[in-house]
């Protein structure tokens, strides 16, 4: 979820509220809550109760959510919820005027209530033994205002004021204006506050109308938190409460597409509005999932990784390094049914040019590679440590427990975002950058002085960004000729030349791999590849270390099924002495005994925390499970009674024969040819063959279960054999993944959004050169498995007989090209598709001719494609079962 839980009135910007942890994952920041139980009840009118109770202080906190807010207006409408707010303090059936507030002063309480965009809730906090007051205050506030007239005309004035006050305040401005054009088409264009003329035209009949529809019980949640009995609060509540009636059937509301913002016939706006400042104001936003979005906690981390800290890139760059903004920050604003994804600056007016054209290039080049494992674990624990915060207090942990169970299914779904935070990684980073940061759905709005000259804009966006952000791929045959040069005997380089920016990556991959393990090695391969660039003859790992941070580079390795991969990355400047350092790598490692010991203890740290993730363990297993007895079921990691007698030794040994095999180096970026080909011709040459592994026999066993005693979530998978890559059919498989899969597809569409059955659905198809499968995969609770499991069988089934629509067909054909484009922007994307593409002996253009291939295929084929490998009855299956 997001950590944003809406802009409340009068607010920029809500608190922030990361979400809580799972109970089968030991938090990095220990709850001091952990054991205490909420309990949850639904009155027979549909009211529901949440008590928690709580002894640190002699404190009750009291809240009513009414689910309606801002959102939930019509146009005509705007701001009747917040001038509801305002109106229940102006008197109730049974307290007059002033007597609410002053009753709960003069207990030693505290009162007040608050407007978002989704939601209306009413706050008491009060001495323990005036606990009772606090909930019949809320309750008389919601159910009993007297609404007069009078009283009405008068706070209209109070609110209008608000609103000019609000005009008046650059930032306040500013964030209304930005959601105004940002989420045009959406009732989150509105603010919170309404306008003016929405304002003054609303009667009291408007205002009881209003509360006939939305202040029911079926729409209400009521929240007690503190040093109470929680038998007695759920006995006053049905006496209280149990006398309201719903009025009327409560309509659905579903989420917005993000991604079909902005609207057709709109476009993205850049607007400058020039005030009475001294400083510029400017902001940035794009449209993005909702707070209930599986993406919303990627999301997250990536506003904190480029502006949450002062540790984040934006800040280092833009603030400490270059002195551009006087400060800068990036956060991840996530409603109920939308979100926004916002950048906000201030600075003076002559740095706005540098500033703008720098952040302009800096998104176009962004890569989810650039943020190290460090970096990405402090994000994911700074915001896990926001949440633990916000629950010091009997009002913060009141309000966040009272937001989960309204918008997110309660403690579970508290889990599961934290769950979720928790499993953030680059791949994840990579994929919301590819999906939601893109120049055409960017809206920004700048606040300079009266006076101040400002550049132009938008020219510097479309030519830093816009023009960045087209395929880089597709840049290379601006910035040079792509070759393929085989230099013999197993030898073959890769030069994709690209001046763009002053930086190279470069791919060594070797035919090998676990390829070249016996069953009785497994994890070997993996292993060297942790240690592998872990010293040389010489220098010692933390020389290395030393040497690669001077030049800003990098440097790693990675074992596949049948590849093994050297990879690097640096500045042009540095190329000499990066290239030289790989040769050293390549050619004399040093695999020491301490090094081989922190190997071994980092595998069988990372083989625990893989099997103490419920999807870790079930990733971990379904190799063996699928292909028992071949390359393709070997355990990557290894098993960790063998894993620690591994000796540098052997570590030595599979080197010497994982170097003997054919390569290719592929290298992207800013390089002198003749350079690259000098080094290549300076590397060993193979005196072994390219390994060939034969096609993997299927198990025989149709399913799988993993228990996981104590967990919380199921998760399934239904897996169908599908076909190698090569096949005629991997156009239709491609685009059968993303017509099924993502937020707007019919699987999301139906489990998700109408039944409610997984907090994560989706499909994805897995192809090699010697096999194929696809996926089906649900994260849901224990007791929905069953109805998960024939919810999958129930639309595979379907779409034996019915078509996919031309709507979810169209969207699958655009997300396949736009993900693979936007992929491929980086330049390490792009030599390590060049080097496996050419170690597998297919073109350079293998990827994007299977993409203009799916572009013809039909709906109609689309289902003889579902007719030949999703047969329910030969799936595999795999349960994670707690």
């Amino acid at each position: 979820m997001s950590l944003f839980l809406g802009v409340a009135a009068g607010a920029a910007i809500a608190a922030p509220s990361p979400s809580s942890g799972a109970s089968d994952i030991v938090p990095v920041i220990p709850d001091p809550l952990s054991g205490k139980e909420e309990q949850v009840t639904k009155l027979p009118n549909g009211l529901s109760v949440l008590i928690l109770k709580d002894t640190r202080f002699p404190l009750v906190s009291t809240r009513l959510y009414v689910h309606a807010g801002s959102s939930y207006e019509t146009p005509d409408q705007a701001g009747i919820s917040h001038v509801l707010e305002h109106m229940v303090f102006k008197g109730t059936d049974s307290r007059p005027k002033s007597a609410i507030s002053q009753e709960v002063e003069s207990a030693g309480g505290y009162l007040n209530a608050a407007t978002s965009y989704d939601y209306t809730v009413y706050i008491t906090d009060m001495p323990d033994r005036h606990w009772k007051l606090g909930m019949d205050v809320v309750r008389d506030m919601a159910f009993h205002p007297t609404l007069d007239p009078q009283e009405l005309e008068s706070e209209k004035n109070v609110i209008v004021a608000e609103l000019q006050r609000g005009e008046d305040d650059p930032g306040s401005r500013m964030f209304k204006t930005l959601l105004a054009d940002t989420l045009k088409g959406t009732p989150y264009d509105r603010p919170i506050i309404g306008y003016e003329k929405t304002i003054r035209a609303l009667t009291t009949q408007n205002l009881r109308d209003y509360i006939a529809k939305y202040y029911q019980p079926q729409n209400m949640l009521l929240v007690v938190v503190g040093n109470v009995d929680p038998a007695e609060v759920l006995a006053e509540a049905e006496k209280m409460f149990a006398p309201y009636k719903n009025t009327a059937p409560l309509k659905e509301v579903m989420p917005y597409e993000a991604d079909r913002l902005p609207l057709p016939g709109s476009k993205p706006a850049l607007v400058v509005q020039p005030g009475p400042w001294n400083k510029v104001y400017l902001a940035a936003a794009l449209p993005v999932p909702g707070s209930s979005s599986y993406q919303s906690a990627t999301l997250d981390v990536l506003a904190y990784l480029l502006g949450g800290d002062r540790t984040s890139l934006f800040y280092k760059t833009y603030k400490y390094e270059r002195q551009l903004v006087d400060s800068i920050s990036v956060s991840n604003v996530g409603f109920e049914r939308i979100g926004a994804f916002v950048v906000t600056a201030e600075l003076d007016a002559d740095k706005v040019e540098p500033f703008w054209t720098s952040l302009t290039k800096d998104f176009a080049a962004l890569d989810a590679s650039t943020f190290t494992p460090e970096q990405l674990e402090r994000a994911k624990l700074n915001l896990e440590d926001d949440l633990y915060r916000s629950k010091e207090t009997l009002s913060g942990l009141a309000s966040k427990i009272g937001y989960f169970q309204f918008f997110m299914g309660g403690d579970q779904g508290e889990r599961n975002a934290i769950e979720a935070l928790r499993n953030v990684d680059n791949g994840m980073l990579k994929q919301v950058l590819a999906a939601w940061v893109q120049p055409d759905r960017l809206t920004t709005v700048v606040l300079p002085p009266k006076d101040a000259k400002m550049p132009d804009m938008q020219a510097i966006l479309d030519k830093e960004w816009k023009s960045g952000a087209k395929a880089s791929a597709a840049k290379t045959a601006e910035a040079g000729k792509t070759e393929v040069i085989d230099l013999g005997k197993g030898r073959t380089v890769v030069l994709i030349p690209d001046k763009t920016l002053p930086y190279v990556s470069a791919n060594l991959t070797y035919s090998g791999g676990d390829a070249l393990l016996k069953p009785s090695e497994q994890g070997l391969s993996a292993l060297v590849s942790n240690v592998l660039t872990k010293g040389t003859a010489k220098r010692s790992a933390t020389e290395m270390q030393a040497f690669l941070a001077d030049r800003a580079a990098g440097l790693a390795a990675s074992a596949g099924r049948k590849t093994f991969s050297v990879n690097l990355t640096t500045p042009a400047r540095f190329n000499k002495d990066l290239f030289d350092l790989l040769g050293e790598v390549v050619t004399a490692p040093a695999f020491s005994k301490d090094e081989t010991a922190r190997g071994i203890k980092d595998q069988l740290a990372a083989i625990k925390s893989r099997e103490d993730q419920p999807l870790g363990l079930a990733f971990r297993k379904l190799p063996p499970f699928l292909f028992p007895g071949s390359v393709y079921g070997y355990l990557q990691l290894g098993e960790p009674e063998n894993v620690q007698k591994y000796d540098e030794a052997q570590l030595r040994s599979f080197w010497n024969r994982q170097k003997a095999r054919p390569w290719v180096l592929a290298v992207s970026g800013d390089f002198d040819r003749d350079q690259i080909l000098a080094f290549a011709k300076s590397l060993p040459a193979p005196d072994q063959r390219k390994v060939d592994v034969p096609v993997p026999a299927w198990g025989t066993r149709p399913e799988l279960d993993i228990p996981m005693p104590g967990r919380n979530q199921a998760h399934l998978m239904l897996i169908f054999k599908t076909a190698p890559d090569t096949s005629p059919d991997t156009p239709a498989l491609d685009l059968l993944e993303t017509s099924l899969g993502g937020m707007g597809g019919p699987l999301f569409r139906d489990l998700r959004d109408k039944q409610g059955l997984g907090y994560t659905v989706t499909a994805f198809n897995r192809q090699t050169s010697e096999n194929g499968y696809m996926v089906f995969y649900i994260g849901t609770e224990p007791g929905k498995m069953a109805q998960a499991e024939e919810g999958f069988k129930r639309i595979i089934n379907d779409l034996h007989q019915n078509l996919l629509s031309e709507e979810d067909v169209n969207r699958g054909k655009n997300q396949l090209e736009g993900d693979y484009y936007r992929n491929m922007q980086s330049l390490g994307s792009r030599s390590g598709e060049a080097a496996a593409l050419t170690m597998e002996g297919y073109p350079l253009s293998f990827t994007k001719d299977q993409i203009e291939k799916s572009k013809n295929v039909t709906p109609e084929q689309l289902r003889e494609i579902v007719k030949k490998y999703l047969n329910v009855d030969s799936a595999y299956t795999i349960k994670v079962l707690p």
